[in-house]
Order: structure tokens, then sequence, then C-alpha cells
């Protein structure tokens, strides 16, 4: 099944060459919107949302920015969600918006309108005020009904200038400095021992660590330079479809190198490595001079946890954020708080992401999987860049995760693709023949397979979270806890809502975790859940006793 194709957890992708998909329940007739970009893999909608500027505007300079917005169907109430980075802000009249609010990712503004089939735009004004490069972002969305068939989301990125005629399209992040924070010099002379966190140990340990362990501090005459790697993020999690979540937290385990210049007319070195603290983001990155002063020295840090995961362009590069060089140094510095460059923030955001998967991921060895031994590992690769459509999916041949735009923004996304990475590392490659899942629906039938393949990522994602609620890129959510009352979710074991909380139900409530679950997957591989129910936890001794029987009895599966 080489470039088989695992989905978001409402919505599978339906592949390029696709027919439109037929009407979901309750929708009065099959909906086409898709990406312009034909290789996209983003699932069919009945909104959509496209965003373009009347001309690339130099700081001081205004621009008209348009919103087109499309329906295939009646939508009561559609919530359209436009932001703005800090570089740019609205001005002149927006009638029928909100007041613009303000924050440390830009300018925010909203409104709610009725749509019926066919097209409708708007425009807004807005002025360059710093140069840089910026992301204009509108989202649409059923407030009604969260689903990601009833949502859509554009963008523009351009890079401002400060002439005039000096602005272009795109930009580029990938290599970048750090955001101003509180970035500085807090303090001299720190000699704190190391304290990012070690290599793995070769015995098998289901919390071994990933990563660099970073030099010793030992030595009287070395000079260490430290402080805490952070990332201000929107999260959907704790969001709306009109405002995410602002978060500020620490970036755990990526990795870190200290480069310098011992003399001003030497080159560039590389004199320690290592790695952010786990939970903390903290460094301690310690060298020995060759020289009593060292003409420059920065930090680098990458969007890659020891050689597990990463996270990479669409050209296959880290993501790397540098802090300012300090010059003519002869003692141990601490630079404080170091903030992940802001256009990168959701690349950083999935690779802390997949950092809290890491440590409760079910392994009886330092791998991801227990079908891999120690130093034999292959790891999570995630593919995001600002404005990608192409996403949301893991592919089985390729063994990486697309993340479009915004998707970064939800951790259950992020971790729902994960977990088909994680599958396929159980399965050892091996993908079953799933069939009727191009498009499938978190909570309505398809078939077995995809309700086994999609369950077991979307159950990847609760027990991650400990919840049952999904969330989208967007803000929007959906509380999937069900029992055999609940209504508006098909019954049974090929509809992937039921597998996925019986088996967070069958992990926490009769398996102790999910660790002796996980070994039996790398032993033996199933096409559905009633084959992992009743042949195969019976053959590797998991109880399919009453208890069990009626976990899955009370989400409407029955063999």
């Amino acid at each position: 099944m080489a470039g088989a194709v695992a989905c978001l957890a409402a919505v599978a992708a339906p592949s390029a060459t696709a027919t439109p998909s037929a009407a979901a329940p309750g929708q009065a007739a099959a909906c086409t919107i898709r990406p312009a970009e034909k290789n996209s893999e983003a699932p069919l909608s009945c909104l959509g949302v496209t965003a373009s500027l009347n001309r690339l505007p130099a700081v001081g300079e205004r621009a008209t920015l348009t919103v087109n917005l499309k329906a295939q169907t009646d939508v009561k109430h559609a919530g359209l969600s436009v932001q703005l980075p800090p570089a740019l802000r609205l001005t002149g009249e927006s009638p029928g918006f909100t007041a613009p609010t303000a924050d440390a990712f830009g300018q925010r503004t909203s409104r709610t309108l009725a749509l019926t089939p066919g097209s409708r735009t708007l425009t807004l004004g807005v002025t360059a005020i710093a140069a840089g490069p910026v992301q204009i972002q509108a989202d649409i969305s059923d407030t009604d009904r969260p689903d990601p068939r009833r949502a859509g989301h554009g963008s523009v990125e351009l890079t401002i200038g400060t002439t005039k005629g000096s602005s272009a399209k795109g930009i580029a992040i990938t290599k970048a400095a750090a955001t101003p924070g509180t970035h500085g010099p807090v303090s001299d002379d720190r000699k704190a021992r190391p304290i990012a966190p070690k290599a793995p140990a070769p015995a098998p340990a289901p919390a071994g660590k990933p990563g660099l362990a970073s030099p010793s501090a030992g030595a009287a005459a070395q000079v260490c330079i430290s402080g805490t790697f952070r990332n201000r993020f929107q999260s959907a999690e704790g969001g709306s479809w009109n405002g995410k979540a602002n978060r500020d937290e620490p970036v755990s385990n990526a990795n870190i190198t200290l480069w310098g210049r011992p003399t001003a007319s030497s080159g560039t070195q590389k004199l320690a490595t290592g790695m952010t603290g786990n939970g903390n983001g903290a460094f301690n990155l310690c060298y020995t001079p060759t020289t009593s002063v060292t003409s420059k020295l920065w930090v680098e840090f990458q969007t890659q946890a020891g050689a597990m995961w990463s996270v990479v362009d669409g050209n296959g590069r880290l993501y790397s954020t540098a802090t300012y060089a300090l010059d003519n140094v002869s003692r141990s510095t601490g630079l404080g708080s170091v903030y992940a460059n802001a256009g990168q923030s959701r690349a950083w955001h999935a690779l802390d992401t997949l950092n809290k998967l890491w440590w409760n991921r079910g392994s009886t060895t330092n791998c991801w999987a227990g079908s891999q031994q120690d130093n034999r590992c292959t790891p999570i690769t995630v593919q995001w860049y600002p404005g990608s459509t192409d996403g949301t999916y893991w592919t089985v041949g390729e063994d990486k995760i697309h993340l479009a735009d915004n998707d970064p923004d939800s951790e259950h996304t992020t971790v729902h693709e994960a977990g088909h990475a994680l599958m396929g590392k159980l399965y050892k490659g091996w993908w079953p023949n799933v069939t009727n899942c191009s498009p499938h629906y978190v909570n309505r039938t398809s078939s077995t397979s995809c309700g086994w393949t999609e369950g077991f990522a979307n159950a990847v994602a609760f027990h991650t979270f400990n919840d049952t609620t999904y969330y989208w890129g967007n803000g929007s959510s959906l509380n999937l806890a069900n029992d055999r009352t609940t209504t508006g979710i098909d019954q049974g074991d090929a509809c992937e809502a039921r597998v996925a909380t019986a088996l967070v139900d069958l992990w926490s409530q009769v398996d102790g975790g999910w660790t002796k679950s996980n070994t039996m997957m790398t032993r033996t591989w199933q096409s559905s859940f009633r084959e992992y129910f009743l042949t195969d936890r019976p053959a590797y001794g998991l109880d399919t006793g009453s208890k069990a029987r009626n976990i899955l009895y009370n989400h409407t599966i029955q063999y």
C-alpha cells in the first residue's frame, strides 16, 4: 500500500483525481470547494474563502484587502474572522465588522453573516507600519455546525519593504532571527551545570529521552551561555471560530547549537550542542575558549528533537531561530527568554506538540514503537510552511505528515496525524487495505477498515490529551463523548468516533494503559477493530471479558 493516505480526523482528503463526495447526512448536495492547488489533499467543503491585496504596500502605504467568500449551501450564521500581523494595521471603515482587537499576534476583526449559494466579496483597508515577512489570514466557518466540511481558510504571504516598490510576494522564514522579547543578557558568570536531556540509555525504557547531551560544565575555564527558549502561538484548544487562545510556552527538547568566532578574523565554529530542557525550555551550553575573549557567540535553535522528530519546510529544510550575536565574550552569560521567530511559530508549536506524544507513546523501547530497537529508530517528520494547502494527511510510502497552514494551531490535528505515523511504525510499514475512506467523517459510518485506522488515530489524540473533543485549526471543536443514547454519531465499528472512544476506555479501564495494546500491534496487524478485539486481544492475553465487552456495548459496538 505504498502511497496510501491517512487523513484528518473529521474528513479524509480526497486525492487530486477523486470525484466529488456524496452529500453527508443533512447536507442538501455534494460540496466541491477545495484549494486551487491541483495536488492539494485538503477536504472538500461547502464554504471557501480567499484573500488578496490590490497592491504590495511598503511601510507607510495603504492597500485594499479583498476577502472573497463562496458558499454551496445555505449558512444562517457564517463566522468570518480576519487576522493581520503586527506589521499591518486596519485603516478606514469596515462596515459590519467588529472593532479590531490587538495583541502580540496583531489585529483581529470578525463578523457574522448569512450566506446563500454563490459568491460574496468584502473589502477592508490595511496600512503597512513595519518591514518584514507578514501573513494575512481569513477564516470562514458555520458557527452552528463545527465541521471542516463547512469551513474554509485563506491567506496572503508577502514581505513588506521600507521603500516604495520594495515589497514582494512570499516570505522566507526558514532561517530567521529570534523575535524580540525579554531576550537579552540578564546576568554574568552563570556556571550552572547543563540541563539539557541526555541521550537515551541503551536499555529498553518507555520514557527514553531523545537527543544529544550538552557538554560538561566541569572545567573551571569554561564559558556557559544559558537561557530559556519559548514560543508564542495561537491555540485552537481553548479558542473559538473568531479567536484562538494566545499561548506563551517553553519549547521542549529542541536541538540547539552554540556557534562562535574565537577572533574577529576567524571562521565560524561549532562550540557546543545540546537540547532545550523538557518542560521548561531551558538551555546551558558550555565551551572551553581558546582565547581570553571570544569575538562573537550566538545560539541557534532547530525544529528537531534529537533524531526522533522534526518539522521541515516544503523543501525538507529544518526551521532555525538564531539569537543575536554576543560580542567580546569573556565569561558566562544568561540570555533570559529567547523567543522563536514569530513567522516560524506554527513550526515550533508542531514540534512541541509531538513532545507531548513522545513522553506517553506506549513503547517498550527508546523508539516511537516497540517494533523498533534502540539506535534503529525511524523518526516522525512533519512538513509545514506558511500558506500551505498541502495537507492534512500522512502517507505510508513517504512516511511524512503534511500539515496545511493553520493545522498546527490544533494539537489534536498534529497528534492525530502522528497517530497514523505511529500505527505505521507499529505495523513495520504494513498498512491495511482501507476502503470507503475518501471522504470520511468522524461521526459517520465509513467502513470497518476506515473506522479502525482513523479511529486509532483519533484515540491517540484523545489518549494524549485525556479528552474526547476534537479541535480544528480554525478554533472550532466537537465533543465526541458518546454512549448508547448519543444522537448525531452513527453506531458500530465503521464509525471512527465509536472506535476511538472504545479504544481509550479499553486502555484506561481494562489494560492499565496502552503499552500492552501497542506491543500486541507490533506482533500482529489488524484490518478492523473486530479483528483487534475478537482475534488478537485474546491471543495475546488482553482481556475481552464482560467488562471489556460492556465498554464496547456502551459505544454501540457488539460482537
